[in-house]
């Protein structure tokens, strides 16, 4: 399905292709192999299965997730504490407690996906949508044959 003349076939919008976890360079392939919320826990591919990008760009690569992880949770807690005050009026720090450790702990299996894709999608140099690659059969580029 064609946006427009202009987009290859196969084409997935960049918001689409984050809410979703797909490959940054070619939006099709799935970063991760199981659901977000399941008992098998958070698998994660290692290469793109469409256009064969390795996720881990170099060793300790998902260290930074942490950061990115890290301010999910701060704005969550911020966003949750306001609606709570908002919602309730109650200054027990025990019901603040209570509500936000619950609300981490709902979200960690949300923040631990979605900071690996942030990190991919908008703060790794040098990693790029590639039209190309989104075409259902990817070009093949030399850097490619050199990997194989």
């Amino acid at each position: 399905m064609k946006i427009n003349d202009k987009e290859p076939n196969g084409y997935v919008p960049m918001m689409v292709g984050l809410v979703k976890a797909k490959c940054p360079r070619c939006r099709r392939g799935d970063i991760f192999a199981s659901p977000t919320y399941s008992f098998s826990g958070q698998k994660m591919h290692d290469r793109c299965s469409h256009c064969n990008l390795y996720y881990e760009r170099e060793p300790g690569y998902w260290y930074v997730a942490m950061f990115v992880s890290y301010a999910l949770n701060v704005a969550e807690m911020v966003t949750f504490a306001v609606g709570l005050h908002t919602l309730t009026g109650s200054n027990s720090p025990w019901l603040y407690v209570c509500v936000l450790l619950g609300v981490i702990f709902i979200l960690s299996p949300f923040n631990y996906r979605y900071s690996r894709v942030i990190l991919l999608y908008w703060l790794t140099p040098g990693l790029h949508y590639e039209p190309g690659r989104a075409l259902d059969k990817p070009v093949q580029t030399q850097q490619d044959r050199n990997d194989n």
